[in-house]
């Protein structure tokens, strides 16, 4: 059962962290020191208990937690669902996560919910949207919300301001800070034809709480152009690692995660990874951490 306090959590550190699944649960126990935390996707721990929760309870007491969402559908255009609202307050109230994050995406319509994260037109009245279900998301919940950039494969015709613009905007009305996934920049950029390293530059780095990296797919559109697919199903491309220094040469070191949700590894090749990006954390000169 949730009543059962797990021990309250220090501040994710800026270390990486995985994306807890059960079968590396041997492996981060025996190594706990090869990560700085875990991730666990909210919608996976909204029971009163079993396994999952038991699992979690004993992680707790030993690594910080961050608690990233795929279902609150912020960029809806129906309210939000106020019984998944309610199921992620009593969640988030028992964990008491370090950082907790939500995407820039949509995934219901009427009554129909569909298994996947959609993108939203960049225009005034989104804003204003989003802004609504953010402020609702925080009020609810009682904390600040990160909310993280897309992996895009097409742009609206009707969007009037950059995606940047648009999470800049959306985060100084709402209070919300920023989670930065540096592979959805690349997969974005190589799509869309646009430089991955502009991106960065003009993102507002200063709201940034957390950092993402994540393998995908590489394919080809109807007429022969590279197409990439954010799939989590792969190491982390030489490419994105190289953007990922870019990036933490601009905005600092922040909390990195390892995100692997398909055809999951053993347990070394995640920390493996998980590695990597520590001694990219590691190498950011003394006065850029301050």
């Amino acid at each position: 059962m949730l009543d059962a306090q797990p021990k309250r959590p220090e501040k994710v550190p800026n270390r990486a962290g995985v994306g807890f699944k059960a079968q590396h649960l041997d492996g981060i126990l025996k190594d706990p020191d090869s990560i700085g935390w875990i991730e666990i996707h909210a919608e996976n721990y909204m029971g009163d208990g079993g396994r999952p929760i038991a699992q979690l309870r004993h992680l707790r007491e030993q690594f910080p937690v961050s608690c990233h969402g795929v279902g609150l559908s912020i960029g809806a255009e129906v309210p939000l669902d106020r019984d998944h609202l309610a199921r992620l307050k009593k969640l988030v109230n028992w964990l008491e996560p370090g950082l907790f994050s939500e995407h820039l995406a949509w995934s219901t319509h009427d009554s129909h919910f569909l298994n996947d994260l959609l993108p939203v037109p960049y225009t005034h009245a989104t804003v204003d949207r989003v802004v609504a279900h953010i402020n609702q998301v925080q009020d609810t919940v009682g904390r600040q919300m990160l909310l993280e950039n897309p992996s895009t494969y097409i742009a609206f015709e009707e969007s009037d301001r950059s995606e940047i613009d648009f999470l800049r905007e959306v985060s100084e009305r709402s209070g919300c800070g920023l989670l930065l996934d540096v592979n959805n920049v690349f997969v974005s950029a190589t799509n869309q034809n646009y430089s991955p390293q502009a991106y960065i530059d003009a993102f507002p780095t200063e709201r940034v709480g957390e950092l993402h990296l994540g393998g995908h797919e590489q394919d080809a559109d109807d007429f022969g152009a590279t197409l990439l697919i954010d799939s989590h199903s792969r190491p982390v491309v030489d490419p994105v690692w190289a953007l990922y220094e870019y990036t933490l040469a601009k905005a600092g070191p922040c909390p990195t995660l390892i995100e692997w949700d398909n055809d999951i590894p053993e347990w070394d090749v995640l920390a493996r990874e998980a590695a990597r990006a520590d001694q990219l954390l590691s190498a950011v000169p003394a006065a850029q951490a301050s």
